[in-house]
């Protein structure tokens, strides 16, 4: 397809990924992918927002950073494989971030999931959800990670439709984009 303006080509979709990502045809399916992964979230996040090692003086995130900053001894791999993020992680314990830092892992993981199940910037959330779980990947823990990430790139591309059924279908219609307004900010015409 050409661009007439700038004269540049677009490179066309192929026709399910059309509609996999940009039809409300699959908004049922982005619906069950998001209140999993926002499930997933909530439940991280409500576990830590209950505990004081969390919440009061951030000593459950020390000990973790502590443990994946160690090298220990050959022939097993350190938890962190690269040593800019270990120094990354070594300013942050030095700093004593942490105290701040697991309350705001705490609360991101809580509100991640909350907008996920609500529907409510799915786009953002799932950015924000990704990068979470991407640093938990560079610091060594696997567990559910790298199906997390998986799935919440899977709704970063999808974020026009994945909050069809939810708040954004809402958001969408009344507050509209950056670039194009919804119906509260659309000029009227007289």
């Amino acid at each position: 397809m050409k661009n007439f303006l700038f004269g540049e080509t677009y490179m066309e979709d192929a026709p399910f990924f059309k509609a996999l990502f940009n039809s409300t045809k699959f908004a049922w399916l982005w619906l069950i992918v998001r209140v999993y992964v926002g499930y997933q979230w909530i439940t991280a996040g409500l576990h830590k927002l209950e505990d004081p090692a969390w919440m009061q003086g951030g000593e459950a995130l020390k000990g973790y950073w502590t443990r994946a900053v160690s090298i220990p001894e050959a022939p097993a791999r350190p938890p962190i494989n690269y040593e800019w993020y270990r120094n990354f992680i070594q300013s942050l314990l030095d700093g004593e971030s942490y105290v701040w830092f697991a309350k705001l892992i705490a609360v991101g993981e809580f509100l991640v999931g909350l907008a996920l199940i609500l529907g409510i910037f799915v786009g953002l959330a799932a950015f924000f959800g990704g990068l979470m779980n991407f640093n938990f990947l560079l610091a060594g823990s696997l567990s559910s990670g790298p199906v997390l990430l998986v799935l919440e790139i899977l709704l970063l591309i999808a974020w026009k439709t994945a909050g069809y059924y939810g708040l954004d279908r809402l958001f969408f219609k009344y507050v509209g984009a950056p670039w194009k307004p919804g119906l509260w900010f659309q000029k009227k015409k007289a």
